[in-house]
Formats: structure tokens, C-alpha cells, sequence
């Protein structure tokens, strides 16, 4: 006897597979089966109305809080830290839901921060650090609001949404690659995250939204004050990276671009603010070139002048970076900000200075190399061996100044005294032999 109740045997196979897709990451706290029915079969008018009532609901806070405490984070400016929110979760958690049902909620403002964006510490790009509070209410608004778009955005889109991730949107890349299409549209939006324009915004949630206190709210966070050091002020643009809503509603502002650029045939891959349009030639990567620049223009946004490029990336010198790697030449490399991170990472793990022991620094320096390698174990063969050899002479440089010899465990005799099998009974995690044995699983 089925167990199925009368709507679901009502609804189509394939309609029945995207529920039970949704089903995969959709919080059943928040989305009751009846709900997940209506947003793949639509609702009247193409608008969803009542959110907010679902959204200052206690279990969808609660729901919202663990996320939170989950991933951690700094405090925001009024110091209260998720350890201290998690001691009195409950007092909290009650005095959020009613002051969203009262209506006297208000976000406070966000700590802004500098992070450097590349290894050289020139560059940096800001980071948004809202309350615990705030970080909890943002959360549950995208428990709601995640799946009403989510169903609507394109499989060319990758970044920040759930199932999908980098090695996804690398490995159409690479199948776009090998079918020939090696022209390239590299483009960089300059401070994408810092300039999104409020209205337009707003109007591409008010497409799908018809609730007024939901949209309320989400307006209330894209207007909360930045705080850095002792200045103060409300932006005119933006949604603050490190703010919960805004990565989704980065994607969302840029769907419209996915849709135009797949509506013109053309083969493009993004990652949140970071895509790539691959070419059949140079003639059809000029036209999705300058399509970009008018889509671009037309949205509030603007293109970096020294970023953005058109080039084929099977020429010498001609390659484009995407999410960690380099395709050039028709090899797959890892991009040389990636290996600059790495070596700094290890660098500092094995000063000749350090007092802790050989089996310390080898536990620690595994659990960065394993975690790297996972990424980008399909770059080519010599990445591995040349990194190895560079961890192992630094090991024996440590080595060395133990036995208080000065040097930099480069000579035969360092070499001799402490083979790289002696490092491999240390338990020292070999890159090489990690894609070796990679490599042979694949051709199996």
C-alpha cells in the first residue's frame, strides 16, 4: 500500500524528483512539504506573501542560531561573542522573536575589517562583521527566502549555493576546454560586493516577494551602518561580505547576466562575482566581451580595466585564471597566488627557530598539505615533486641548526643523512605520491 498521500500522487514524476531535490538542503523547519509543492509548481501571481510570519517563528530561529554557532566568527560591535550567545541562547533567542513581532528590531551596525586579498598584502578587500544577533536573524530570512530563488537560478552559476562548489565549476571548464572552445572572456567586476546598487537590488527580490515585512527587513540589513574604528556611515551601495544574505543575494543580482549571456548562446561559468566565457574564436569572444560591458554598465556595476581580457589559452602566456587554477598552454597548473599561499603557510610552519618537535610539525604540516592537495590534485605532475623537495630541504634546515650546523639542508650529505624515505616514516604526507596514486585510481 503507498504511503503517498493524495497531493503528491497528484504531482508529476519530474516534479516529484525537484521536491525531492529540494528536500536535499531545504530546512524542514522552515519549508513544510506543502510549501516545497507550491515552489515547484508555482504560486499565484509568481509571489510568495506570507514569509515573515514563518520567518520570526522560534524553531526557524533556532534553526538559524545553530548555523551561526556552527561557523563561529568574531563578535560584532556590541562584543557579544557566539560563546556568550550560546550561555544564554534562549533569553536571546526569545527577545529576537519578539522584537521582530513587535516590530522594534533593528539591526545594529557592522564592524568592518581588512583582509589582504592576495600574498603580497597590497590589496586587501573589506570584510563586514555583523552581530551574533544579527548574524541569527539574517540566517533565518535565507532559510526562507534561499529556495524561492534558488529553483530559479541557472546550472552555469556555482558559487555559495548549496550541492555546487568550485571543483564543479572547474569541471565544466575543463570539458568546455576539451571540446575546443580555448578563446577566453576573463572578466573582473571591481568591488562587485561593495557596489551592487540598493534599488535594482531590491527590485529582483520584489520580483519573487510580495511581503512587505520581508522586504522590510532585508532592506534594513543592506542599510545597516558601517563601523571602522572611530567613523561611522550608511552605505548607498553594497551588501557586506561576511554578512549571511550576502552572498545569495549577490547571485541573485547577477542572475539576470547568466540568463542574457545562456539566452545568446554563450558558455559561461561563474562563481559568485568571479566568471569565465569560453569561445569557439576570437571574433565570438570580442561580441561576449563587449555584451559583458553593456550588461555591466547598464546595472550600476563596473568592470576592472586591468582585469578584464580576451586571449586563447592554448598560446604561451595566454592562459586565464579561474578559482585557484591556470589554464594555459593546455595544461591545468596551479596559479601562482595559490602556490605563493602555500609556501607561506609552510614557511611558517618550519622556521630553523622552532622548538617543537620533528613529529609536531609534521602532524601540522599534513593537515595543510592533504587539505591542499584535495583542491588541486588535477594540476600537472611537477607542481608536486618541486613542493615536496622545497618541504623537505626546509625540514633539513631544521635538522641542521639542531645540531647547531648552520645551513640550508641543501648538500649531498643533508641529503644523505636524511633520505626522503626518512621523512616518509616520519609520517610527512608526499604530494607526488598522493597524485601518483590519484592518477591510477582515475585510469582505473
Amino acid at each position: 500500500m503507498s504511503n503517498k498521500t493524495k497531493q503528491e500522487t497528484d504531482i508529476p514524476e519530474n516534479q516529484m524528483q525537484a521536491i525531492a531535490h529540494l528536500k536535499e538542503w531545504v530546512k524542514a523547519e522552515a519549508w513544510t512539504d506543502r510549501m516545497l509543492v507550491a515552489l515547484v509548481n508555482g504560486v499565484k501571481g509568481n509571489k510568495w506573501f506570507s514569509l515573515f510570519d514563518k520567518i520570526a517563528r522560534r524553531d526557524t530561529m533556532q534553526q538559524s542560531w545553530e548555523l551561526v554557532k556552527r561557523n563561529q566568527g568574531a563578535a560584532g560591535v556590541d562584543e557579544i561573542s557566539v560563546e556568550r550567545f550560546n550561555a544564554q541562547a534562549d533569553k536571546y533567542l526569545q527577545e529576537i522573536v519578539l522584537g521582530l513581532k513587535g516590530g522594534t528590531y533593528r539591526p545594529e551596525a557592522i564592524r568592518r575589517r581588512y583582509i589582504p586579498k592576495g600574498n603580497d598584502n597590497k590589496e586587501t578587500r573589506p570584510l563586514g562583521i555583523p552581530t551574533v544577533i544579527d548574524r541569527t536573524v539574517q540566517g533565518a530570512v535565507k532559510l526562507l527566502i534561499e529556495p524561492i530563488f534558488e529553483v530559479e537560478f541557472l546550472s552555469s552559476s556555482y558559487g555559495f549555493r548549496p550541492g555546487r562548489g568550485c571543483k564543479d565549476a572547474l569541471r565544466e571548464v575543463e570539458g568546455y576546454l576539451k571540446e575546443g572552445y580555448t578563446w577566453y572572456v576573463d572578466a573582473d567586476l571591481k568591488s562587485y560586493f561593495d557596489t551592487i546598487p540598493h534599488e535594482k537590488l531590491m527590485d529582483r527580490v520584489k520580483e519573487k516577494i510580495a511581503d512587505g515585512r520581508t522586504l522590510e527587513l532585508i532592506r534594513m540589513f543592506l542599510k545597516q551602518n558601517i563601523m571602522e574604528e572611530l567613523k561611522e556611515w550608511t552605505p548607498v551601495n553594497g551588501t557586506p561580505q561576511g554578512a549571511v544574505l550576502s552572498p545569495l543575494l549577490a547571485n541573485l543580482y547577477l542572475h539576470p547576466l547568466d540568463q542574457h549571456m545562456k539566452d545568446a548562446k554563450y558558455r559561461m561559468i561563474r562563481y559568485a562575482d568571479d566568471f569565465v566565457i569560453l569561445c569557439a574564436n576570437q571574433e565570438e569572444a570580442q561580441k561576449a566581451l563587449e555584451m559583458i560591458k553593456e550588461w555591466v554598465q547598464e546595472n550600476g556595476l563596473m568592470l576592472h580595466p586591468e582585469k578584464t581580457r580576451i586571449g586563447n589559452c592554448i598560446e604561451m602566456g595566454q592562459g586565464f585564471e579561474f578559482l585557484g587554477y591556470r589554464f594555459e598552454n593546455g595544461n591545468k597548473q596551479v596559479r601562482k597566488k595559490s602556490l605563493d599561499k602555500l609556501n607561506d603557510k609552510i614557511r611558517a610552519l618550519t622556521k630553523r627557530s622552532s622548538g617543537q618537535s620533528l613529529h609536531k610539525t609534521i602532524k601540522e604540516l599534513n593537515q595543510i598539505l592533504k587539505g591542499w592537495f584535495e583542491y588541486f590534485k588535477h594540476a600537472h605532475q611537477w607542481t608536486f615533486e618541486r613542493l615536496d623537495g622545497r618541504l623537505r630541504r626546509r625540514l633539513r634546515a631544521i635538522l641542521r641548526k639542531r645540531e647547531k650546523r648552520p645551513g640550508m639542508g641543501k648538500t649531498k650529505a643533508d641529503h644523505a643523512k636524511w633520505p626522503n624515505i626518512f621523512f616518509a616514516k616520519q609520517g610527512l604526507f608526499s604530494l607526488k605520491d598522493a597524485w601518483v596514486h590519484a592518477v591510477a585510481n582515475r585510469s582505473r
